[in-house]
């Protein structure tokens, strides 16, 4: 099982509203858990080794291989795209290389890497994605600038999901 088989199992669950599912398969045994009572639900998912069936015995592994956890934003539509024949269509989509969190600076009291407005070079940092504890600095493909901001701050992204709009002249 894959990260994004994992991912789809996790978004389902969510919707679903049940607050645990287990999973076992060959080599995997996963458990994902919620807490639906509380407004603000995180969802945990722990992958473990299944332990080898010895007779008469039933052994638990306690070691969890990975703990990922994961906050559903509940607007799990896929964004919409502009139209071919609309305005937006002559603009460059600065999409995101990865699943996480969108920060728009590098510290709470730091300036934005960018803003509506801002001229941005190739290679330029523009945004930081945050996923399992690692801070990406995400950099302009493109030279341009900056005519729309498509995700807000702190917000969870998901891989190729729109960010900016760049006008490339």
């Amino acid at each position: 099982m894959d990260l994004r088989d994992i991912q789809n199992l996790i978004k389902f669950v969510a919707k679903s509203g049940a607050s645990e599912v287990k999973l076992e398969m060959d080599d995997v045994k996963i458990t994902i858990k919620t807490n639906p009572d509380e407004t603000n639900r995180e969802v945990y998912v722990q992958q473990l080794p299944v332990a080898q069936q010895l007779p008469q015995l039933s052994i638990q592994p306690q070691q969890a291989l990975q703990t990922l956890p994961i906050v559903p934003t509940g607007n799990e539509a896929a964004p919409a795209k502009p139209a071919a024949d609309s305005e937006d269509s002559k603009y460059i989509t600065i999409k995101s290389p990865m699943i996480g969190t969108f920060y728009r600076r590098p510290g709470p009291d730091k300036p934005l890497f960018v803003e509506v407005g801002s001229t941005v070079a190739k290679g330029s940092v523009i945004c930081i994605i945050e996923a399992m504890k690692l801070f990406n600095e995400i950099e302009s493909e493109i030279s341009g600038k900056i005519v729309k901001i498509l995700v807000e701050d702190s917000t969870p992204v998901e891989f190729d999901q729109p960010l900016f709009l760049v006008d490339p002249s």
